[in-house]
């Protein structure tokens, strides 16, 4: 009797399979796992054999049709028959000495509800006897591992053709699964992500439009590294206008840090430390809710860093501010100008080559601006520091390729400072530990001093990875607070519409602790304030020296 009810419970199993209905953002986030897995997996796709942009575009108004879980399996079981037959070579050997990370690594939607058990089955098959050789749609870097595309379409869409969107979108989406090391760590599960973007990409209408769809996509991915760089379609580009000074957001405002335009802001009498609490009506608190979901970070402050940059921008010439000072607000409607990023940057190296690149301090303390210090300039930093009893190493900037002479400078012996996870082109998804990165050597004139390393939000990238070999000393105080949270050598995508980028290798410490997101934390914490920066402060530099002459 028992196997005669688990029988009709079979049958009526499949009978609901079969009959159950599924809507199109189902059919079509299925579909989209189903052609990058393919892309990547199948031996005759992945050798680019097809044209698979275009069997994409070929089978989707098939799928649209389709109704139900059992017609739309059988349209994905014949698409995967038509690409021909699969040689078994299972079981693939593991490399010898290999050490895989799969934290990233799941292909567990084989048995989504949508799939009959036969569909799942061949997905499992392709992957038991998947591509190994020479990717044609990606390759990675040369000794590093990171990816980068080739053969790859880079067309704009049809903005009239839905397919031609999804399109698109499958390719981004699919390129974030296989090879973005941190997928694991997203606030939102990229699979939601993608049944969430889906609509939105059908409803779009236009180029500007579509590349809305596009910076929500991507940053989903909550990584400082992330950007999408929109190219103008219009041979008419209105040039940007700019607030003439940097600023920095503390406490949901805006306060001058940096003077950017001596002349603009002595006319509308612009100062370091005014304070910004409204931008064309808009409160700062405002404008950092609206704009989550169009800028990549790995955390808020490095949101923050990134939104008061574009907060200062303007395609208006005429812009309004309110200011706060001295506990009253005032509103004044201000002309900002087109003294564009040459200018800018023209002013930079300017108050660059003012700031001297190393220094001795008071009390015998080193000082070092990490952001400006060449390699040619190492030996007279040592030669100028290495007597004292502490140096601070400044890198609340982006260095300039120093850090294995310093290291070696503050290193007894060698020692290892970071590891890395690395794509795995063979087995899509699944990433592997590379061998690492180590500083110093056998040294007994090693600097015998106090290390000290200021951080902050500007601190990203090689900036981070910097600190972690200052680090390795094993006598480094960091003093500061989160750094941007984005560690590693990146992947870049380009197209004719726009361009975009992400984190393409996995960066840790030698003990396998994240640095991704969290960044470097410092020993010591320490944040500017507005009341700091108003009285001419630089408060983590003070925290530093009072470390230096107390030890706490």
């Amino acid at each position: 009797m028992k196997k005669i009810t688990l029988f009709f419970l079979l049958v009526l199993t499949q009978i609901a399979f079969g009959q159950a209905k599924i809507n199109e953002t189902e059919k079509l986030a299925a579909t989209c796992k189903v052609w990058g897995f393919l892309k990547y997996y199948h031996p005759k796709v992945a050798n680019g054999d097809f044209n698979w942009d275009q069997k994409l575009l070929d089978i989707l108004p098939k799928i649209e049709k389709e109704q139900t879980q059992k017609e739309f399996s059988l349209i994905l079981e014949d698409w995967i028959d038509s690409l021909g037959t699969i040689k078994e070579i299972a079981p693939i050997a593991q490399p010898k000495d290999t050490e895989y990370f799969d934290k990233n690594f799941d292909l567990s939607w084989f048995n989504n509800k949508l799939f009959s058990k036969k569909l799942s089955k061949k997905l499992k098959f392709i992957e038991d006897n998947r591509f190994q050789g020479e990717q044609f749609y990606i390759y990675a870097a040369e000794s590093v591992g990171n990816v980068g595309l080739k053969n790859e379409s880079n067309d704009n869409p049809d903005f009239t053709d839905k397919n031609s969107k999804l399109r698109m979108i499958f390719m981004l989406w699919n390129l974030v699964e296989y090879y973005f090391p941190y997928k694991y760590q997203m606030d939102q599960k990229w699979d939601t992500t993608l049944e969430k973007t889906i609509p939105l990409v059908i409803a779009s209408k236009n180029s500007a439009e579509f590349s809305l769809v596009i910076r929500k996509l991507m940053s989903k991915i909550d990584d400082s590294h992330t950007e999408v760089y929109v190219y103008p379609t219009s041979a008419v580009v209105v040039p940007n206008k700019y607030f003439p000074a940097d600023g920095k957001i503390i406490d949901d405002k805006i306060v001058v840090t940096e003077i950017l335009g001596d002349s603009l802001a002595q006319a509308d009498d612009i100062k370091i430390g005014d304070v910004i609490t409204k931008v064309n009506d808009k409160t700062i608190k405002e404008i950092i809710a609206e704009n989550r979901e169009f800028y990549c970070a790995s955390n808020n402050s490095k949101y923050l860093d990134k939104l008061v940059g574009q907060m200062l921008v303007s395609k208006s010439d005429t812009v309004k501010v309110e200011f706060l000072k001295e506990g009253k607000y005032s509103t004044r409607t201000m002309t900002w100008f087109d003294y564009h990023d040459s200018h800018r940057n023209e002013f930079k190296k300017g108050a660059k080559k003012k700031k001297e690149r190393f220094k001795l301090l008071e009390n015998n303390i080193g000082y070092v601006d990490m952001g400006i210090i060449t390699e040619k300039n190492i030996p007279d930093m040592i030669e100028a520091l290495k007597d004292t009893k502490a140096i601070v190493f400044d890198i609340r900037n982006y260095p300039k390729g120093t850090c294995r002479e310093i290291s070696n400078f503050l290193n007894s012996q060698e020692r290892k400072f970071a590891i890395y996870t690395i794509p795995d082109l063979n087995y899509p998804g699944r990433f592997t530990w590379g061998n690492g990165t180590s500083s110093g050597f056998d040294n007994k004139d090693n600097y015998k001093g106090k290390v000290i390393v200021l951080l902050n939000e500007k601190t990203q990238s090689h900036a981070e990875w910097t600190a972690m070999s200052f680090q390795a000393s094993g006598k480094t105080t960091v003093i500061g607070s989160q750094t941007s949270g984005a560690d590693g050598n990146v992947s870049v995508f380009d197209f004719k519409g726009f361009r975009t980028l992400f984190s393409g290798i996995g960066v840790f410490y030698p003990d396998k602790r994240e640095t991704q997101r969290i960044g470097i934390v410092p020993d010591i914490e320490v944040k500017q304030t507005i009341k700091g920066i108003q009285e001419g402060k630089d408060e983590v530099m003070d925290r530093a020296l009072l470390f230096i002459e107390t030890g706490k």
